[in-house]
């Protein structure tokens, strides 16, 4: 199992599955903690596409817990602005790195107080889904 490293913005960890499997990991955490794949921008496609340019995998899924969204948006409702939580599955040096944002950051920018719980759950959530992709094998 790979331990997680937070950074300024999020959280990382290196997997040990195949880019493709570890998308296919991803959604399926995220969906066992409440989350929904909104979005799925395929920046390498998207790169070699409009700028001819060969990239490595790379994939920003934008993820949403529609309860949470709810009662975030119910506190703060210009949030929307600030969501969907965003994950990244990529390849870097032949590794398969997942991470994930911090929530926090999103009430840290709004300024409501009244938001701390909320990001704290998501926040978790989060880091339950990516130890569980962690601790899967190829």
């Amino acid at each position: 199992m790979s331990a997680a490293t937070d950074i300024a913005y999020g959280r990382v960890v290196d997997v040990d599955l195949g880019f493709e499997a570890a998308i296919e990991a991803v959604r399926s955490a995220l969906e066992t903690e409440g989350f929904a794949v909104v979005t799925d921008f395929d920046m390498q496609a998207s790169l070699n596409k409009k700028l001819g340019e060969h990239f490595r995998p790379y994939r920003i899924l934008g993820v949403c817990n529609a309860q949470l969204a709810r009662a975030a948006i119910s506190a703060e409702p210009q949030l929307g602005l600030l969501l969907p939580c965003n994950v990244v599955v990529q390849e870097i040096e032949g590794r398969t790195v997942v991470s994930a944002v911090d929530p926090n950051l999103i009430v840290q920018r709004a300024g409501n107080r009244s938001l701390e719980h909320i990001a704290a759950d998501a926040n978790a959530r989060l880091a339950r889904a990516l130890k569980t992709v962690s601790t899967l094998r190829a």
